[in-house]
């Protein structure tokens, strides 16, 4: 090797998470080994679909090389397999970042997850798209050739790695665009080094692929089968979505799935359809079996493919799906756009929000299907999507006003009549328990399920049978804040304004409530004076049974869970007051008829218990610690 050749090569450390990465595929994470072609045809696919849509505004790229393909060949002396494609290419930099990186936020999220169990380890892997590292499953050293497409020079890079803790990269010179990924081979892993087995697993897992993939046609000679100089097409090379449905098997549909999402897992469900009529397109759209790692982030792209007539124009448009629906995987190729549409989808366009609103109502509408199924593997796969996606569902409650009632139909909740923390209750199984004369759904809303569960303004509807909605999942404040009613019955908080139980409440209790007003009232104003700022108001209560006080919100004030949301994240949440609620069966309340000496304290412990109670945080625990060793030192010397 030349003395300039050697200067240009550098050698650099993988990023941490790689090593532990590169460490779980060499020990045989995967219990199917050949994946890891079905992976770099697919990175192989994706670069020529990069080239596809940066050439739609710089055809100079193609050069004099305009069609596309993906060649896989392998060379028994060498012990070498090889996919190479024409597409768009690596520079020097895009190299280290894509192949000696994760470059992709929450890696300590990913490794954290990390539990040593195959299939969950595996899951993770495809989730994170770092479908290259699996070369190392068979190969003890790979070889990336690649040259940037727009290059007028040979200058490519070599990338090369025996996936331990280093690679090495240099400044080659390859004759044309494209990348090749050559794989040197373990010892045992022979049975790769054969036509026929690289083809049948072609087919079995990229068949559906656009592209051609090309490997040399082979015949018998002298009882072996040896290579000719002709290429033959391996794969069908068509678009499995513009076929008849009748014509794809469900294996075919899962293997797509597989290789537009970067997933190892099958998918949850799918949907295809042609859509006919003023606009003309195809969706082809699943749900995965689990949320993706980076599903909390709203930034993060999307997962919807366009096409417009089986051209390639954009990636993860999220344009073509809401926010909410992000889980969301597939493709939507259009027969009407303009091939320029990647211009115009930034520019809004009527065309792009009519598919997105066909695509919305497709999902939707799918889900619907399995959520109100009578068959057991439908509510099954329902109860498995919920527990996925559930939370970011909700969020269409507020993002999506003409599909609110849908979604609202979609969701489930924990209730007081529900199986543990599980949310499997609907807002019509609700309404089909409602009591006779019951006019409301009520809920409640907190930071943990505990916390809503133990809420003591359950009491008085726990002692009537009354069911309660027990909203604990962050979002939730979000869902009931724009869900007002659903099917004519309004949604009310039974932590918030006057406790109204209609015709649920009788007319004893009312005079009693009444009764106690009165009765207290002298005391109210006393309990009100001791608190001063810290409470809006005091008032008797009938929603406690067992507590002697709780606090709720004004009807129109937000709720002290969602203000300690707001606070949590950062934003600035309204100066408003509780209103303290007291229960005068309580023998606590009871004494402070006749308490003189301690009334302050007394009334403080009242408001601070409630506080805890709902999940609040005390301005002054250790006054709170030494109001109640106090008050019971004084009850001792009693």
């Amino acid at each position: 090797m030349s003395e300039s050749a050697t200067a240009n090569r550098e050698t650099l450390g993988f990023q941490t998470e790689v090593k532990q990465l590169l460490h779980l595929m060499i020990h045989s994470l995967y219990s199917n080994k050949e994946i890891f072609l079905r992976e770099l045809v697919s990175n192989a696919s994706d670069a020529c679909d990069k080239l596809r849509f940066e050439a739609l505004n710089n055809a100079a790229l193609y050069g004099d090389d305009s069609e596309l393909k993906i060649r896989v060949a392998f060379d028994k002396a060498a012990r070498t397999v090889t996919i190479s494609d024409n597409g768009i290419g690596l520079s020097r930099d895009e190299a280290v970042a894509h192949l000696g990186t994760i470059a992709k936020s929450g890696t300590k999220e990913f490794f954290s997850a990390l539990t040593g169990d195959q299939a969950k380890d595996a899951h993770l892997i495809g989730q994170f798209g770092v479908g290259f590292y699996s070369s190392f499953i068979v190969a003890d050293k790979v070889t990336v050739i690649s040259r940037r497409a727009g290059i007028e020079s040979n200058q490519a890079v070599r990338w090369e790695s025996a996936g331990e803790g280093e690679y090495t990269v240099e400044m080659v010179e390859k004759a044309g665009r494209g990348t090749d990924v050559i794989l040197h081979l373990r010892d045992g892993e022979d049975d790769f080094l054969g036509g026929w087995k690289l083809k049948s697993i072609i087919r079995k897992y990229s068949d559906h692929i656009t592209l051609p993939i090309v490997m040399k046609k082979e015949e018998w000679k002298d009882g072996e089968q040896v290579e000719t100089d002709e290429d033959e097409t391996v794969n069908q090379a068509n678009a499995l979505w513009v076929r008849s449905k009748s014509d794809i098997t469900d294996e075919q549909y899962t293997e797509f799935y597989k290789h537009v999402a970067h997933d190892f897992e099958d998918p949850l469900c799918w949907t295809h359809a042609r859509v006919e009529g003023k606009q003309e397109y195809t969706q082809l759209l699943y749900i995965p079996a689990r949320a993706p790692f980076d599903m909390w982030d709203r930034n993060a792209r999307h997962g919807i493919k366009l096409y417009v007539r089986r051209v390639f124009i954009m990636d993860d448009a999220e344009q073509l799906m809401p926010l909410y629906l992000r889980f969301v995987r597939g493709v939507v190729d259009s027969a009407d756009l303009p091939l320029n549409v990647s211009r115009e989808i930034l520019q809004q366009s009527k065309d792009i929000d009519n598919i997105r609103s066909g695509c919305t109502r497709k999902v939707l509408s799918m889900l619907e299907g399995i959520a109100n199924s009578d068959e057991a593997a439908d509510k099954e796969k329902y109860a498995k999507f919920w527990e996925a996606f559930g939370a970011v569902l909700k969020e269409g409650v507020g993002e999506d006003h003409a599909n609110k009632d849908k979604i609202a139909g979609l969701i489930r909740f924990a209730s007081t009549q529900g199986d543990g923390d599980k949310q499997v209750v609907s807002l019509a199984d609700y309404i089909a328990r409602m009591k006779d004369g019951q006019e409301k759904i009520y809920y409640v809303t907190a930071d943990s399920f505990n916390a809503a569960k133990n809420s003591p303004h359950l009491e008085i509807f726990k002692k009537k049978g009354i069911e309660v909605l027990l909203l604990s999942d962050r979002v939730d404040e979000w869902v009931v804040g724009h869900l007002t009613e659903f099917e004519g019955k309004q949604l009310q908080s039974v932590a918030k304004g006057g406790l109204d139980l209609g015709k649920l409440e009788d007319e004893a209790e009312k005079q009693e409530a009444e009764k106690a007003a009165d009765e207290y009232k002298e005391l109210l104003e006393k309990v009100k004076t001791a608190l001063g700022d810290r409470v809006k108001d005091v008032r008797v209560t009938y929603r406690l049974t067992d507590s002697p006080s709780c606090l709720v919100s004004d009807e129109h004030d937000p709720s002290g869970n969602l203000a300690r949301l707001l606070k949590a994240a950062g934003q600035k949440a309204p100066d408003v007051k509780p209103i303290l609620e007291i229960n005068p069966q309580h023998p606590a309340v009871m004494r402070l008829k006749y308490e003189e000496a301690r009334f302050d304290d007394w009334a403080a412990l009242l408001f601070e218990q409630a506080t805890l109670a709902e999940g609040g945080q005390l301005d002054d625990p250790a006054g709170f610690v030494k109001r109640i060793n106090d008050l019971m030192m004084a009850l001792s010397v009693k």
